[in-house]
C-alpha cells in the first residue's frame, strides 16, 4: 500500500482543479430492467435510516453488503457496524452508470460523512479499447465533482482500481488509470487509498485466494480491504458506535426469482 499518511496517498491540492476541469462524462442509465429495479430500491435505501459511510461502486462493492452474498454481508456488518454504512454498488456499472445513479437521486439528501468510491474496472473490461484508462479518469472526475456538489461535507476515499487477471492488457490499463486518478487526491477532502500490493504481486497478478474469479474479491480479499479502511474511518468518524442506524441491506432483485 502506498503510505504517506494514514495509508493514504497525498497529492497537491491543485490537482483537484484538473478534476473540476475534466470534460463532460456521459451518464448512462442502468443497462437492463433489473438495474432499474435496483436503482428504485437504492432510492428507498437512501431515505431510510442514517448513512454516515456511503459505499459507491460496481459489483465488487455491491457483493460486500448484499443480501444475496450472505457470507460477505456478515463480514460487512461485522466490519462497519456503528459507522452507519450503506452499500450503493451495482453490478456491471462503469463510471457512466454510477454517475447516472448519483445524478438521479441515490445521493440526494443523504449527506454522508464519508464516501468510499471504487469504480472503473468495467470501463476497461476484459476486452479493453484504446482510451479506456482516460475514460476512467474522466468518469472518476465527474463522480467526484457530483459527490462534492451533493454531499459537500463528505470526505471521499478514492480506491485504486483492483487488479484483474482476465487480460494482461486490461491489467496494464488498470495500472494506467490508477496513475491518472491518484492525481485527484488532496489528502483532505479526497484521499487515494491503494491496497493493490496487498492483493497482488508487483506484476498485478492476484495472490492465491484473494478473488473468487479473475476479478471479484473473495472473503479474504474483503478482509484486506476492511483492514485498510477501518483505520481511515476511525480517523474520520471516530470509534464505531454501539448502535448502528444504517438502512437494511438490499440485494439483486433477480436473485429473488431463483
Amino acid at each position: 500500500m502506498t503510505i504517506l499518511r494514514f495509508g493514504l496517498c497525498l497529492v497537491a491540492a491543485s490537482a483537484l482543479n484538473a478534476c473540476a476541469a475534466a470534460p463532460a462524462h456521459a451518464p448512462y442509465a442502468p443497462w437492463n430492467e433489473n438495474g432499474l429495479i435496483g436503482h428504485s430500491e437504492h432510492l428507498v435505501k437512501a431515505r431510510t435510516g442514517k448513512i454516515d459511510t456511503y459505499f459507491l461502486g460496481d459489483s465488487i462493492t455491491r457483493r460486500w453488503g448484499a443480501l444475496d452474498y450472505p457470507e460477505f454481508l456478515a463480514h460487512w456488518q461485522k466490519s462497519f457496524h456503528g459507522w452507519n454504512a450503506g452499500d450503493f454498488g451495482w453490478g456491471g456499472d462503469s463510471t457512466h452508470q454510477i454517475l447516472w445513479r448519483i445524478q438521479n437521486g441515490e445521493l440526494d439528501g443523504v449527506n454522508p460523512k464519508v464516501i468510499v468510491l471504487l469504480a472503473g474496472t468495467n470501463n476497461i473490461g476484459d476486452k479493453p479499447k484504446p482510451g479506456a484508462a482516460a475514460d476512467v479518469a474522466e468518469g472518476i472526475a465527474a463522480i467526484i465533482e457530483t459527490c462534492q456538489a451533493k454531499a459537500s461535507d463528505a470526505t471521499i476515499i478514492l480506491m485504486a482500481i483492483f487488479p484483474r487477471n482476465d487480460n494482461e492488457e486490461s491489467n496494464r490499463l488498470v495500472a494506467e488509470a490508477n496513475r491518472l486518478i491518484a492525481k485527484y487526491a488532496d489528502g483532505k477532502k479526497v484521499r487515494f487509498l491503494d491496497i493493490n500490493d496487498q492483493l497482488a504481486d508487483q506484476n498485478g497478478k492476484l495472490f492465491e485466494g484473494m478473488a473468487v474469479d479473475n476479478l471479484h474479491l473473495s472473503l479474504k480479499g474483503y478482509e484486506v480491504w476492511a483492514k485498510n479502511l477501518k483505520p481511515v474511518l476511525t480517523e474520520l468518524l471516530g470509534e464505531p458506535a454501539a448502535e448502528d442506524l444504517a438502512p437494511p441491506p438490499t440485494g439483486d432483485p433477480s436473485a429473488k426469482k431463483k
